[in-house]
């Protein structure tokens, strides 16, 4: 490869892909050993779970070397981020659904990464990892006992590496002009969509995230990162300055792709089977509409609505002024609450195969949200 030290260390970003996981990855591929890995570690669910022997060695090294959180990590700070999510978990898994998905759909790289790996068609399945990755997120102790991340984010990582092993193989990818496939850089953006960018979309649907709950939000995610093989030096230290990051890496790098529009039109659609009937369709457009920024959604080309457009502009008027009285609890966070609760629901069937995918949702989590009436009865994995 040429010479790149002429490069700023952000733009270094796009030619580095994740070492550990990759060295992994190559290890398994050429021993032929992927099929069998993969089933140990569907068994590997939990923080308090021993590492499983029958795994070869290079991987059992890496799951050592990926289990514990950096040394800076605060973990009482993330524990105080949990009655964040006790309050406004459903409320961060909407806007997510809506608004942070669809934006890394206005990423042209990373949506052709999507097409590269066959996945244009299979929303549903990016839709239940991602929720159940933030929902193990939400945890009372996600990197610590009791909790389901670490092996949530260890496997993560390793099916990343997968992904820039095989598509740079396949000799449909120009590294030296377009990067690593799913590179730092991808990584850090989609972590900044996840968290500046929800909190943003939150803010617009009327939800108030006070800078406290902004800034432990934000930290999860910035100790998440570093698990996830982030270089810490590369994820800003303050929610401000994760905002000027975004602005200029992220939303920068917004565009049209023939890729974004099918991925969007796809997800859209998956929305609007959730949705019982069909009088309600135009809603999911409207919220998406309204979560994302005009430009993004008419780049990914999503439908107008005047009527529901209207209809959630107005709802969003009302939560606001309700978010100043007593009564914010109910009334204010209804709409909200209703649509996490139709995304997060173990009763959706619109998943793979037809087959119904019930998620975990945390202990803790699950009996303060089924108290409030914002989370579905749906059967948990065993």
């Amino acid at each position: 490869m040429p010479e790149r030290s002429g490069l700023s260390a952000l733009e270094a970003l796009k030619y580095q892909g994740d070492p550990l996981a990759d060295a992994v990855v190559a290890d398994l591929v050429a021993g032929g050993r992927t099929g069998a890995v993969n089933e140990v570690l569907a068994r590997f669910r939990d923080n308090d779970q021993l590492i499983p022997e029958d795994l070869p060695d290079s991987v059992r090294r890496y799951l050592i070397a990926t289990d514990d959180p950096p040394g800076w990590a605060d973990l009482e700070r993330v524990a105080g981020a949990y009655e964040f999510f006790v309050d406004d978990g459903v409320h961060v898994a909407s806007v997510l659904s809506f608004g942070a998905m669809v934006n890394c759909y206005a990423q042209p790289r990373p949506s052709r990464v999507l097409s590269l790996t066959h996945r244009l068609n299979q929303p549903h399945r990016r839709l239940a990892e991602t929720s159940q990755f933030v929902l193990n997120m939400m945890g009372p102790a996600p990197f610590g006992s009791g909790g389901s991340f670490v092996p949530t984010i260890q496997k993560t990582r390793l099916i990343h590496a997968a992904v820039r092993y095989f598509i740079t193989r396949s000799g449909e990818w120009d590294v030296e002009a377009d990067g690593v496939p799913l590179c730092q850089q991808d990584m850090l953006g989609a972590l900044l969509i996840f968290s500046v960018q929800v909190i943003d979309g939150m803010r617009r649907m009327g939800v108030a995230v006070t800078e406290r709950e902004a800034e432990d939000y934000y930290y999860v995610w910035r100790v998440t990162g570093a698990m996830l093989g982030i270089p810490p030096e590369a994820m800003p230290e303050t929610l401000r300055a994760a905002q000027e990051l975004n602005a200029e890496l992220v939303e920068v790098s917004f565009g049209p792709s023939a890729e974004g529009v099918e991925l969007t039109r796809n997800l859209v659609r998956l929305y609007e089977n959730m949705v019982p009937g069909k009088a309600f369709d135009g809603v999911v457009a409207a919220m998406v509409r309204r979560v994302v920024t005009p430009e993004v959604a008419d780049w990914l080309e999503v439908p107008r609505s005047r009527g529901w457009g209207r209809a959630v502009g107005a709802g969003v008027r009302v939560m606001r002024l309700l978010e100043r009285s007593e009564d914010r609890s109910r009334a204010a966070t209804a709409v909200l609450d209703k649509a996490g609760a139709l995304l997060l629901g173990g009763s959706v069937r619109t998943l793979t195969d037809g087959q119904p995918t019930a998620l975990t949702i945390p202990a803790g989590l699950r009996e303060k949200w089924l108290a409030a009436g914002v989370c579905p009865v749906a059967p948990q994995r065993a």
